[in-house]
């Protein structure tokens, strides 16, 4: 409703003037200019106390009131000389007002950072058409009231002219170039209304004074009524070009108007001191830009500065982190150590029972007293164990038997007798630990014990060599990182400071157009260094894992996989639950590792990757169709280096989960990963350091 009455007033403002202008009759006697600014001040006024109103739209009221009662004073009061420094009084307060409002759509709209430079670009932009208005506008022989008069009035022209056409042109949004079409119109307008004021030949009801101020001031309405902001507004970052457009135009102008102050003085059209004043102007402000330019270069020489401290604190911290690590490790060995002098002395066997009595492991020792392997034994039920092997009632009611039971196994003619031991595991579900003891064959556990201890020193060796591995892995990380930072940042920081103690020297010496390409320079190599860091940091954490998570980064890798090795690749993914941090980094590492064998090794023709979040657990399936290989044989391939399947399966228990690898020659490969989503913070450590 409201834009389509600021339409048609509009369109009844411009026909009223056509239909003056057809009739040889003027419209000095009619309120025009006063009821529309009046209606504006009304429809911005009212619509600035609703929540989605621009911010700046209270001073936009403000400034169509004082030209409601600027244009109320014109047609009925008159403007005789008697009351002309009162008019000229309101119009700069009029223009504070439109200012006002012009600073908050810059502080809403444009960080602090940028502010300064685009301020001193306006400053100089005004100042060099304030010159050139004045010295178009002005007549010949004017007092010093009148020069006063046109150059406060070129001033607030100029001013308003160049700060919302900069807001226009950085920040392009239709509310910023409607205003800027508004307040060009009402430049234009005080442009010729000076021109005529300062000569004395001021008649009302002229249309190319009063139109244009009539209809911007119901743009203006319209643009506040039918553009709503956001509380609080965002920022805006300033388009691409806008800045470099911006300071272009201002230097540009300036140039422009030291030219004409110099024709104007060389044909006598304006006096040595009004001529050294105009150029001082213009003097001071290139000064505050370059002022302005340089304390933005000082910033970003200290901030590169920072960056490269909080990177040395990084490295420290990396050294501390590889300290612990190591502390970690010896503690971990230790560990090992009471682990297996336990086990020395130890002749039980160990079952682990679910709530549905699932073997889910069991130990060596216990496969023996039964005489089965470990893989027809895990996984299956206690009762159907039971009725496998020759065993009475008793064995079959182990589990049910409450903290102690026993059982009696049949072999060959004589009997086994077995004690047994339960334990509650906390956890949810809640599982149960089954000890079994052979009480009749000693011989039995001290094999036992023999085979573990067998077990815990392949475990031992296996460990040491991985952990070798891993710290020399990371001793050629830390290296590498320290030759990229000193050949690539280290070096352009260096050169670009060099190049900016030249641009000092050539500011001091006056050479401002060499200083300025220096600059430029300058700038494109900071940008460069910081393209060079951000690469740097990307290889220590992939960004698109950092950024999109783990789906996203491994189907790109997959893909990307698949291109380069001409591999048909497939991905799966079903994550309903939200995956911390460091499992989505060791769940990545060990997708990436497996791939990489797989290029290495398998000769595959395809790859199929699958991820799942289901029961708590992650659960990451690498499938290939390649030539496979004896899973009998890992300790053979970590004993030659070749540690890919070993490292993954330690980073893999470190984090609570459960690592497998089924493969067999001619039939492929399958990588298999289980790892609980509340695992422990072992997983934090480990995830960051590659297998080789």
């Amino acid at each position: 409703m409201t834009p389509a009455l600021l339409l048609i007033a509009g369109a009844g403002v411009t026909l009223a003037y056509i239909a003056s202008e057809t009739a040889s009759a003027g419209t000095s006697d009619l309120p025009i200019v006063a009821v529309s600014c009046l209606l504006s001040t009304v429809v911005i006024l009212f619509r600035s106390r609703q929540r989605d109103a621009w911010q700046s739209a209270p001073w936009l009221g403000l400034g169509m009131l004082g030209l409601t009662a600027l244009s109320a004073s014109f047609t009925w009061l008159g403007d005789g000389p008697a009351r002309r420094g009162v008019h000229e009084t309101a119009f700069v307060l009029v223009g504070l007002m439109f200012l006002v409002a012009l600073a908050v759509e810059f502080r809403n709209h444009v960080a602090r950072e940028d502010r300064r430079e685009i301020a001193a670009d306006i400053a100089l932009l005004t100042v060099a058409i304030g010159i050139i208005l004045f010295l178009f506008l002005r007549p010949e022989r004017l007092t010093g009231f009148e020069s006063a008069v046109t150059a406060s009035l070129a001033l607030m022209a100029a001013t308003g002219f160049s700060g919302f056409g900069a807001l226009a042109l950085v920040l392009p949004h239709r509310a910023h170039i409607g205003l800027f079409i508004a307040v060009s119109a009402m430049c234009s307008a005080l442009g010729a209304f000076t021109q005529q004021w300062v000569a004395g030949v001021f008649v009302l009801g002229q249309s190319r004074i009063d139109l244009p101020i009539a209809l911007a001031s119901l743009l203006i309405a319209a643009l506040v009524t039918t553009v709503p902001r956001r509380s609080p507004e965002p920022r805006m970052e300033p388009t691409r070009y806008g800045r470099a457009i911006l300071t272009s135009l201002s230097v540009a102008a300036a140039s422009s108007a030291l030219a004409l102050v110099a024709v104007k003085e060389i044909d006598d059209g304006i006096d040595p001191l009004r001529a050294s004043m105009l150029i001082g102007m213009l003097a001071a402000a290139v000064a505050l830009r370059i002022l302005v330019n340089q304390v933005r270069g000082t910033h970003a020489q200290r901030a590169v500065q920072e960056a490269l401290e909080q990177k040395e604190a990084a490295l420290a911290d990396t050294d501390k982190a590889l300290g612990r690590l190591r502390r970690a490790n010896e503690t971990l060995r230790d560990s090992e150590e009471r682990l297996r002098t336990v086990f020395e002395a130890a002749i039980d066997g160990i079952v682990e029972l679910d709530h549905q009595n699932v073997i889910l492991r069991s130990n060596e020792a216990f496969c023996k007293m039964i005489d089965l392997p470990q893989s027809l034994v895990e996984g299956q039920p206690w009762s159907a164990l039971a009725a496998s092997i020759e065993a009475d009632d008793s064995f079959a009611e182990l589990p049910a038997t409450g903290p102690t039971g026993q059982g009696t196994l049949h072999r060959e003619g004589h009997s086994i007798y077995l004690e047994s031991r339960t334990s509650q595991i906390p956890g949810d579900p809640p599982r149960r630990l089954l000890l079994v003891r052979d009480v009749t064959a000693a011989r039995v556990a001290d094999q036992t014990i023999r085979s573990l201890f067998k077990f815990l020193q392949d475990r031992d060796e296996d460990r040491t060599r991985i952990m070798r591995r891993t710290n020399a892995a990371i001793e050629s990380e830390r290296n590498r990182i320290a030759r990229d930072l000193h050949d690539g940042p280290v070096q352009g920081v260096s050169a670009a400071s060099l190049s900016l103690e030249a641009v000092l020297l050539m500011l001091k010496a006056g050479e401002m157009g060499d200083g300025f390409e220096v600059l430029a320079k300058v700038r494109r190599e900071l940008s460069e260094e910081a393209d060079n860091l951000r690469r740097l940091m990307s290889g220590l954490r992939p960004p698109l894992l950092e950024e999109r998570g783990l789906v996203p980064a491994l189907r790109e890798t997959l893909d990307r996989y698949g291109r380069d090795n001409g591999v048909r690749t497939e991905f799966r993914a079903k994550a309903a639950w939200e995956i911390p941090r460091d499992l989505e980094t060791l769940a990545f590492r060990i997708v990436q590792e497996a791939l990489s064998n797989s290029a290495k090794h398998a000769d595959a023709a395809s790859v199929n990757v699958a991820v799942d979040t289901g029961g708590g657990q992650l659960r990451v399936e690498i499938v290939d169709d390649g030539v496979g290989f004896d899973s009998g044989k890992a300790r053979e391939f970590l004993q030659s280096g070749r540690v890919g399947l070993a490292s993954m399966r330690e980073r893999v228990e470190l984090a609570n989960g459960t690592f497998m690898v089924h493969s067999a020659p001619g039939r492929g490969t399958t990588v298999l990963a289980s790892l609980p989503l509340d695992a422990v913070p072992a997983a934090r450590e480990f995830a960051g350091s590659d297998a080789t």
